[in-house]
């Protein structure tokens, strides 16, 4: 009788790119620095997409945020069947990672093109287990990638009218904000890009913004560095050097929690950098009244 063979690992799963990072070429392993990236952005988009239990509890407004909607779209989802019920405590109404997964979903859909009627069928066909990234094509769907910000391409005339200024244009190349192939640009901060643009309708300076932006990158990679070291004590013992490798599960599960942790981070540190700063706007417009009526 023939042995049992070990199932395949499925494509886009952890295991599966551990196992393709294994069947290449010892030399290649080593010194190819492309495959190493590819297999860490693979590795890293198939833990967010991973289903990690029912963990987290929400309010309505940090469901919102987290899902990047609005508590009124979430509201009129519930209203409609799209979303199932929360978790009542009291008057408290808590939402938990099943939420979250759905709403993220359902948003993705809307931004698609979809109508409310045709997510409908489309979640029923979900959960009657049918494989939605199949039908839709929707394969980072559910949770998103790892990445938060995919750059964008295009000729580099058209990069040169979204930032209209020359100069600015060159130091966010310096940067690397703007990388320059040839006759095409790939901007790869476009959130970063808009919202100058937005300040800048203010009547900012562009120069002045990158200005900031410089001065504060640095920060927030010392931010970056003190979370991230955090997570790697936590895995430490985990994988030591010298030693054997733990299993592909174990080292899965590893990639797993970073991620994990990664989102945790990324929300505490968005939550306390709204908070100062809405305090101190708060501070500068008590200000900006006191001299007025003062002054009145």
């Amino acid at each position: 009788m023939a042995p049992d063979r070990a199932p395949r690992a499925e494509a886009g799963t952890i295991a599966g790119v551990l196992a393709n990072l294994r069947r290449a070429p010892q030399r290649v392993r080593r010194q190819s620095r492309e495959v190493i990236e590819t297999a860490v952005a693979q590795l890293f988009d198939a833990a967010a997409r991973q289903p990690y239990g029912v963990s987290g509890e929400y309010r309505i407004d940090d469901l919102a945020r987290l899902a990047g909607t609005t508590t009124r779209n979430i509201r009129v989802y519930r209203d409609r069947g799209l979303l199932p019920p929360p978790l009542r405590v009291g008057r408290i109404a808590l939402f938990n990672d099943t939420h979250l997964t759905r709403l993220r979903l359902i948003t993705s859909m809307l931004d698609r093109g979809y109508n409310i009627a045709h997510v409908r069928e489309m979640l029923s066909a979900w959960e009657e287990g049918k494989n939605l990234g199949d039908v839709l094509g929707l394969e980072t769907a559910i949770v998103g990638t790892w990445t938060t910000e995919k750059s964008e391409t295009m000729p580099l005339a058209e990069a040169r009218r979204r930032i209209d200024d020359p100069p600015a244009f060159e130091r966010l190349v310096g940067l690397g904000v703007i990388r320059v192939n040839g006759p095409r640009a790939t901007i790869t901060r476009p959130k970063l890009i808009d919202a100058f643009n937005e300040i800048r309708s203010y009547g900012v300076n562009l120069a002045k913004m990158i200005d900031l932006h410089e001065q504060i990158v640095p920060l927030v990679d010392q931010i970056s560095e003190m979370l991230v070291r955090a997570g790697a004590e936590h895995v430490a013992h985990r994988l030591k050097p010298g030693e054997a490798l733990p299993a592909d599960t174990e080292i899965a599960e590893l990639i797993t929690m970073l991620v994990r942790f990664r989102t945790q981070a990324v929300a505490s540190v968005t939550a306390t950098l709204a908070s100062s700063i809405e305090s101190t706007i708060e501070s500068l417009v008590s200000k900006i009244l006191a001299d007025y009526m003062e002054n009145a």
